[in-house]
């Protein structure tokens, strides 16, 4: 591989932007080509920044000889067939969140990039943020002991009619958009939950626009999880044990202070700097895999991307929601 890590981005959405912008700030890096299913929208990607190559299909992007990894930024519903493409062309690839719509496709995919011997992640950028870091080192101190229960919501209210949220074709709902935070830091504290309750209510479009659920994991320990698109919410995380508690401060996710609460002491707010565009900490990550030879990142293991799949997957169905996208 060259000095500089050569990214292609699947995708020309607003999300694909904001990475593209982060990519600028990493020396590392250099975005060479983009793709998307028009040659207009990939011109107007391309134009805006300052890409030389740019693709009218997805396939053009994938053979592209000078890309070493790409970034698949298309809606839910074409992320397993975007990446599996990208893969069988000998390409990394960093595959926006979630990784698949449900665990079947993100297998398919899984198998794929080991049995190529390719990269592949799921793009939970908020894993790699400095207040992350911070988490998990209380944690590991055992900060607040033994523990005991996690709160985390991301709710917020969405422009009428948003496709992309509201269309059961692109995999709609809250769940899989903001829904899959919460759960990846549950996931990240507790690891796979052994008993799920959940509910949801639905839009006129068949898609959850809110829901909640309730996690039970194996040493007893309960995550109280929520996630709209219809209402702003409190947008923070509490992580409670038995001598005190973390509150990520609101917007948890993408946050920068930490409460601590220890009983018997004075609360303590810790500032956790970061860059302005956090997705610039995912692309170190991956830079620093391919570096040294690494196809799956330690601290966004596939599988436990597998594993939240199939959380959600055991969520839709106490619901009763199944995608178009989503055959027998």
């Amino acid at each position: 591989m060259a000095n500089k890590i050569r990214w292609g981005i699947l995708g020309c959405g607003s999300i694909a932007g904001k990475f593209a912008d982060a990519l600028r700030h990493v020396k590392e890096a250099e975005l060479v080509a983009v793709g998307s299913r028009t040659e207009e929208k990939a011109h107007a990607f391309a134009d805006t920044h300052r890409v030389q190559r740019r693709y009218g299909s997805y396939q053009k992007l994938a053979e592209d000889s000078d890309v070493d990894i790409v970034y698949v930024a298309t809606p839910h519903h074409l992320h397993a067939e975007n990446t599996i493409l990208c893969l069988q062309s000998g390409k990394h690839v960093l595959c926006e969140k979630p990784l698949a719509v449900n665990a079947r496709q993100g297998l398919a995919m899984i198998h794929c990039a080991r049995e190529k011997k390719r990269f592949l992640m799921e793009a939970m950028w908020t894993r790699f943020l400095p207040l992350m870091d911070k988490v998990r080192q209380l944690l590991a101190q055992q900060a607040i002991g033994p523990l005991h229960t996690l709160t985390a919501d991301f709710g917020f209210r969405c422009k009428p009619n948003t496709q992309r949220l509201t269309d059961p074709h692109l995999a709609g709902g809250a769940l899989l958009d903001v829904g899959i935070y919460p759960l990846a830091l549950s996931s990240m504290i507790f690891g796979k939950p052994v008993h799920i309750h959940s509910t949801a209510v639905m839009s006129s479009t068949g898609v959850d626009e809110k829901n909640a659920a309730i996690l039970t994991f194996e040493q007893g320990q309960l995550a109280m999880l929520s996630s709209a698109f219809t209402v702003e919410t409190t947008q923070e995380a509490v992580i409670i044990g038995a001598e005190g508690m973390i509150r990520l401060n609101r917007p948890w996710w993408r946050g920068n202070v930490i409460t601590l609460i220890r009983h018997g002491q004075d609360q303590q707010r810790i500032e956790v700097p970061s860059h302005d565009n956090g997705f610039v900490y995912e692309i170190q990550a991956v830079h620093n895999d391919l570096a040294e030879g690494r196809i799956e990142n330690a601290l966004m293991p596939l599988d436990e991307s597998l594993s939240t799949l199939q959380t959600m997957d055991t969520i839709r169905k106490q619901w009763g929601l199944r995608y178009p996208c989503e055959t027998e």
